[in-house]
């Protein structure tokens, strides 16, 4: 099967070497596509200097719109499973090939990497974790399934979502808007514990100012979608 890793990459210089490296040692049998979102720092020169794969987007397009772009190039390229993964240095690669086995035998549409299920690692913030608990508490209200961690960006999904996630995806913190969309469309999704790691460089695009913004916007955005008629 082919996978492949999409890694968003917006002012990731610090970390974004590292990542790659630990992709290279611990997820092989996968190939990786770095999707670089106008970063004003050198994430560009130091991919480009490195040989990594890269593509450059000509204009910011912020979370959501470097994720579909890696989806679309998963898509066009005949991938079957594509995992998106964090350039910051949060994520472990080493949990890669679990996932993609977890996955199959699950026969489950999406695999979301849950810091949660086991506790251990960094948990987040405690601000980031009352929103966790309430998006968590959301979703299961309006599709009775429960994420236990339904910001995480390490999530894993089939072809079959690839598809979907190529032609639509949620343009701002699209996590837990894209997790109603997968159920809405009556797909499987599972999760699995892994560990993280506090962020090894750079800046969160949500800090403290933004965390009510963040949780007003995604809940619209929540409700919208999960009024959305599916086939």
């Amino acid at each position: 099967m082919k996978k492949l890793i999409i890694i968003p990459a917006y002012n990731e210089s610090e970390c974004i070497e590292r990542t790659i490296k630990d992709i290279q040692k611990c997820a092989q049998g996968f190939d990786y596509v770095i999707i670089n979102d106008c970063s004003t720092d050198h994430t560009k020169e130091i991919c480009e200097k490195n040989g990594f794969h890269l593509i450059n987007l000509p204009i910011n397009l912020g979370i959501g719109g470097a994720v579909q772009t890696g989806y679309r190039y998963a898509y066009e390229n005949g991938y079957d499973i594509a995992v998106q993964f964090d350039g910051d240095g949060q994520h472990d690669a080493a949990f890669l090939i679990q996932m993609a086995d977890t996955l199959q035998k699950e026969k489950a549409d999406m695999l979301i990497g849950s810091r949660f299920i086991e506790k251990e690692g960094f948990q987040s913030s405690f601000i980031r974790r009352v929103g966790i608990v309430y998006f968590t508490r959301l979703i299961k209200l309006l599709t009775g399934t429960t994420i236990t961690d339904p910001t995480s960006g390490l999530r894993m999904i089939n072809r079959s979502v690839i598809k979907i996630f190529a032609n639509d995806y949620p343009k701002d913190y699209p996590e837990p808007e894209s997790v109603v969309a997968v159920l809405k469309n009556k797909k499987i999704v599972k999760e699995m514990p892994v560990v993280m790691r506090e962020r090894q460089g750079g800046t969160s695009s949500i800090g403290s100012l933004k965390s009510i913004y963040y949780m007003i916007k995604v809940t619209l955005a929540i409700l919208v979608e999960s009024l959305r008629r599916y086939r």
